[in-house]
């Protein structure tokens, strides 16, 4: 008989050396406080459009409330098809080069399993969002991280793309627009780093949810890269661009081969997505780029506000290309990014995440989400500057959104 004190023993140990999740595990505090302005959770302030609620509502009192393809609704991915062949020109046969996730958190874990096998070495931009190293982990893979740094405005180079290479690597996983740093890629690299992959035969798994949300330049997209499309599994979604972060919807595209294959894990787990959620999908796909339009051009309102309202409380902060996040140092507060998050919740009831929940890159930064409404930023900004100036910083002037 195993007691009480032992069944930890029983658990995978894989399962059982992984971190919580630093977003989640810092958002149990923030529960439990009252009035607290949270510019935390990457989610968007903006109710899903209601003509996209419609369309599930429409769905639901036609009856639409069975299984769909493994696969997903053929009319959902035929829609995807058009999207992708229209913004970046690069084409996908719908009916066996697209799946339609469980969000792209599914899409991620599906993409992992299918190709890690144990040992391979998956190559990791840092900072990085926090599922990437676990789901690299779990696939029986090695997470290898890339470091960036603010220096070279969070951005990968093919340089150190090689220099990570070993005889064991098999896979870059790409983010971008980054979560946390909202850095871009501009194409001139993008191409130098798909060379880099070509040379050394790697599969790229390009997590590109925040394409959308592109403010500076234009947004590449992974397989539209010459020889990329066939070594490329792109991953993108509803949540972000169409405020739809609770309706789970994401996809996966790639050569036959490789989405077949994630196809069998998905049957045998998932089945297939919410039908309703797909409807919705397909209508954000089919009349949402308006409401799409009006939302991005909100967040690139905040994201200026933001980036005044940093530097005029004496914090260094990148400017964000894409995405809706800030990543501003704080190393001038004297405090590490733990200690900053804590005391900013505990002392002013402001919500961020600290940077190194996503690596160790991402010591002496906290993550600001402004996907926020402009009152609650106004806010959050006055008491986060009168916390800066109590921990001995030169605040510029007032702030004032």
């Amino acid at each position: 008989m195993i007691n009480k004190m032992e069944w930890s023993k029983m658990i995978n140990p894989t399962v059982r050396s992984l971190p919580p999740s630093g977003i989640r595990k810092f958002f149990d505090m923030v529960t439990e406080i009252k009035g607290v302005i949270s510019l935390g959770v990457g989610e968007p302030d903006f109710v899903t459009p209601w003509h996209i609620r419609e369309g599930c509502i429409y769905s639901l009192e036609k009856g639409y409330t069975m299984y769909t393809s493994n696969q997903g609704l053929l009319e959902l991915r035929e829609a995807i098809s058009r999207e992708l062949d229209t913004t970046y020109g690069v084409t996908y046969d719908a009916r066996r080069e697209l799946l339609v996730t469980v969000g792209v958190s599914e899409g991620l874990d599906l993409a992992m399993r299918a190709l890690t096998c144990p040992g391979d070495e998956v190559l990791i931009p840092e900072p990085s969002y926090v599922s990437y190293a676990p789901c690299t982990m779990m696939a029986g893979g090695v997470p290898v991280h890339i470091p960036t740094s603010v220096e070279d405005n969070f951005r990968l180079t093919a340089d150190r793309v090689e220099a990570a290479i070993t005889p064991r690597t098999k896979i870059l996983l790409l983010c971008y627009p980054n979560n946390p740093t909202g850095a871009v890629m501009p194409k001139k690299e993008l191409l130098a780093i798909s060379e880099v992959v070509r040379k050394h035969n790697l599969i790229v798994i390009s997590d590109e949810i925040y394409d959308k949300l592109t403010y500076t330049g234009e947004h590449t997209c992974v397989p539209s890269l010459p020889g990329m499309r066939e070594r490329t599994i792109l991953l993108n979604g509803f949540s972000k661009a169409y405020a739809m972060t609770g309706w789970r919807v994401g996809y996966a595209a790639g050569n036959a081969d490789f989405i077949a294959a994630m196809t069998k894990i998905h049957q045998y787990t998932m089945l297939c997505a919410p039908i309703t959620a797909q409807m919705a999908a397909a209508e954000a796909l089919k009349n949402g780029r308006s409401g799409m339009q009006q939302m991005v051009q909100q967040y690139n309102r905040r994201r200026h506000l933001v980036m005044q309202a940093f530097s005029e409380m004496g914090l260094h902060c990148f400017e964000p290309g894409g995405a809706f996040y800030a990543f501003p140092e704080i190393s001038a507060t004297g405090l590490t990014s733990e200690e900053f998050a804590e005391r900013l919740l505990m002392e002013e009831k402001v919500a961020l995440v600290p940077g190194n929940a996503f690596g160790p890159s991402g010591e002496g930064f906290v993550r600001c989400s402004y996907a926020a409404s402009v009152d609650d930023l106004a806010e959050a900004f006055r008491r986060m500057a009168r916390f800066v100036k109590h921990c001995g910083v030169k605040v510029k002037t007032v702030v004032n959104l």
